[in-house]
């Protein structure tokens, strides 16, 4: 049965913004591709999918780590949970009714870990008690206002691990208490 966990970087202040807190250091990179490639797929609201989709594309000017987390992330199986768009990219699959059996189904039926982006979509999924992890990555960033992490109050949280990815990010890692 799979895990559902969801996680995204975040600010000290509880904000996702990933042109706000800028880019990657090289570790957090590496780290963040070898997590895709660990994954068995990715659950993505329509939002954090059009951001991804970023990554479906060649871009001349990329580097090697950048190719290679593109591929890993290609490689991967999406489900797109959107009811105002008509069609997803390559091997992707959209999700736009029933999302609860749908999600319901993926746990049942895959091993391993599926990621879930977009903390609108967390926040439902977490109101039908299919969350299973919690992971934020804290960036040393304080940005005022944005999206929260958390899309309404956190439900109550046990935490299970603290990292330090690379030099500058914390990983805290929480399940539902």
């Amino acid at each position: 049965m799979a895990k559902l966990v969801f996680e995204l970087n975040v600010s000290l202040d509880g904000y996702i913004d990933h042109e706000r807190l800028g880019p990657p250091d090289p570790a957090l990179f590496r780290h963040f591709t070898d997590r895709v490639r660990e994954l068995t797929g990715m659950v993505y609201g329509r939002r954090m999918y059009e951001v991804m989709r970023y990554w479906d594309d060649d871009l001349p000017e990329w580097d090697a780590d950048e190719r290679d987390y593109a591929l890993a992330w290609r490689s991967q199986p999406k489900w797109v949970v959107s009811r105002s768009m008509a069609s997803v990219g390559p091997n992707a699959t959209l999700v736009s009714d029933d999302v609860e059996s749908v999600i319901r189904g993926l746990k049942a039926e895959f091993p391993g870990e599926i990621e879930v982006a977009g903390p609108d979509l967390a926040q439902s999924l977490t109101d039908l008690g299919l969350i299973d992890e919690y992971r934020l990555y804290f960036h040393p960033a304080v940005l005022g206002s944005g999206k929260p992490f958390f899309a309404a109050p956190s439900p109550p949280l046990r935490l299970m691990a603290s990292d330090l990815i690379g030099e500058r990010v914390i990983r805290l890692s929480y399940v539902p208490a």
